[in-house]
């Protein structure tokens, strides 16, 4: 078959090009204390979106750094006892989409918690204090300053800042928690289920923010990846500070993350794609050491991959055993 990356037996032992720091683990470790360390002031609004099978909600808190962070919440109407939930992850530069795009869960019994990432193009607060607008260059946001104040280290935060909130909540069934997204909302996910290891489910496809130099290294920094170049013509143009700055960038690897993840794993993946290469996801996929499988798309790329919504739905449908 027509291939843009490596072969597939080659996907599946590739372990990444992408440096991992050395203090990894404890600045994760420090990260999530930062994180705990918050006090939320969870807001359950009544959404102005209301349908007679559910009860829909904007649920707003506090994340690290200050931000004030939205999510669409829905239950399903007339609860007698714990649901399980879906937790969803859109896009880059994206929100969390169309309230009756999560009617599909409700109907089946699900509660659904849909982030919008901050500063992207939801309701989300950026650390700066603004709504929105700043949904371009995330990933290097910070890239000059301390590790730790990198923004996508704080949306990856926020992932589990959400998944702790909805597991906290007296509908919720804590113990049937899945995450599902495509693209950034896949690289989320994996985010997601590494620091909050409780998930039992996880369905990304060809997720993003995963093996940074494999990207550059392929000479596909463009779309999603495009900043990445754009910083170095910026700021470093002649790579002296390259090694610097790809060891940076491990800090908000996930593929140096999925070692953590205890959830069952459906992966997607287009094995035409050239916007998040199949070897990047495949960086993350086998370091995952839970229950795992991943569906091959040999004909598409980044994209809707056709017939996979139903998959992933029925693949989730596992919470409600």
């Amino acid at each position: 078959m027509p291939i843009v990356d490596m072969p597939i037996e080659e996907l599946k032992q590739y372990q990444g090009s992408n440096p991992c720091p050395n203090d990894f683990d404890e600045y994760w470790k420090r990260a999530l204390e930062e994180m705990n360390a918050v006090e939320p002031e969870i807001q359950l609004i009544p959404a102005e979106f209301q349908v007679d099978c559910a009860d829909c909600y904007d649920l707003y808190f506090t994340g690290v750094r200050g931000a004030r962070i939205h999510a669409k919440f829905l239950l399903p109407k007339n609860i007698t006892k714990p649901v399980p939930a879906v937790l969803q992850f859109h896009g880059y530069g994206g929100d969390s989409a169309n309230w009756s795009e999560k009617l599909n869960f409700i109907a089946a019994g699900f509660a659904v918690a849909a982030l919008d990432c901050r500063g992207q193009s939801g309701l989300s607060e950026d650390t700066g204090g603004v709504i929105g607008n700043t949904q371009h260059g995330q990933f290097i946001r910070g890239l000059l300053g301390n590790p730790d104040d990198l923004l996508m280290r704080h949306i990856f935060l926020d992932t589990a800042q959400l998944a702790k909130i909805v597991m906290s909540l007296p509908q919720i069934d804590e113990n049937r928690i899945g995450a599902m997204g495509g693209s950034q909302g896949g690289g989320l996910t994996l985010a997601c289920a590494s620091l909050v290891p409780q998930i039992k489910l996880a369905a990304p496809e060809y997720p993003f923010l995963s093996d940074y130099k494999r990207v550059w290294e392929m000479d596909l920094s463009v779309a999603a990846y495009e900043e990445l170049r754009n910083f170095f013509r910026m700021y470093d143009p002649r790579h002296e500070k390259e090694e610097e700055i790809f060891l940076k960038l491990g800090y908000i690897d996930i593929q140096n993350m999925t070692k953590w993840i205890k959830a069952k794993v459906l992966m997607a993946t287009g094995l035409m794609d050239t916007v998040c290469p199949p070897s990047t996801q495949f960086a993350a996929y086998n370091k995952i050491q839970s229950e795992k499988s991943v569906l091959f798309y040999p004909d598409y790329g980044h994209e809707w991959l056709r017939g996979h919504g139903d998959i992933a739905f029925r693949f989730f449908m596992e919470l409600k055993k």
